[in-house]
């Protein structure tokens, strides 16, 4: 799948492409700022996505997704704890952005509470809001929205499904 205006020659502005791993497909989108979709969604909804916000040449380059593949296989096989691919949060709103950021300090192994970080973000009434946000996360995994559960412990919601939530974190706490 790639944009009508992307010719083989040409290296894309926005690397597009897929990683089949231990809880399924994500769709991957790389631009020259960093990884910006790491997704769950399907590859066509994903590809309007980024088609509709950057309008640019889209298409495969494995220099550009090869070294976040690489990270995703480590991390999954527990030997990367840190992602070191940098993050373009472009696709998501401002409110988003501070949400993720908050999220992608929250250490590895560790989780935390939708109210424990609407209190880090200075709006501690904006449970459902931060909700929302991480349910938008369009970096899935490498910004760990996984590693969010509900004040009573329990799970809660994942983009890739509770079976994908619990990988992660089993993968996080071997």
């Amino acid at each position: 799948m790639t944009s009508s205006t992307y010719r083989s020659e040409d290296p894309p502005d926005v690397a597009f492409g897929r990683y089949d791993g231990a809880v399924g497909r994500l769709v991957l989108a790389v631009t020259a700022r960093g990884v910006v979709t790491c997704s769950f969604d399907e590859e066509n909804t994903v590809f309007e996505r980024v088609a509709k916000q950057f309008g640019s040449f889209i298409g495969p380059d494995a220099a550009r997704l090869d070294p976040v593949r690489r990270e995703l296989d480590a991390f999954f096989s527990g030997r990367l704890r840190t992602f070191t691919t940098p993050v373009d949060l472009t696709l998501a709103t401002p409110f988003a952005k501070t949400v993720l950021q908050k999220m992608m300090a929250v250490p590895y192994g560790t989780t935390t509470t939708y109210g424990e970080i609407a209190e880090r973000i200075g709006r501690p009434r904006a449970l459902r809001a931060v909700g929302n946000a991480l349910a938008q996360n369009p970096v899935c995994v490498i910004v760990p929205c996984h590693r969010i559960v509900q004040a009573d412990g329990e799970l809660g919601d994942y983009a890739g499904g509770a079976a994908a939530k619990r990988h992660l974190l089993t993968v996080e706490n071997r």
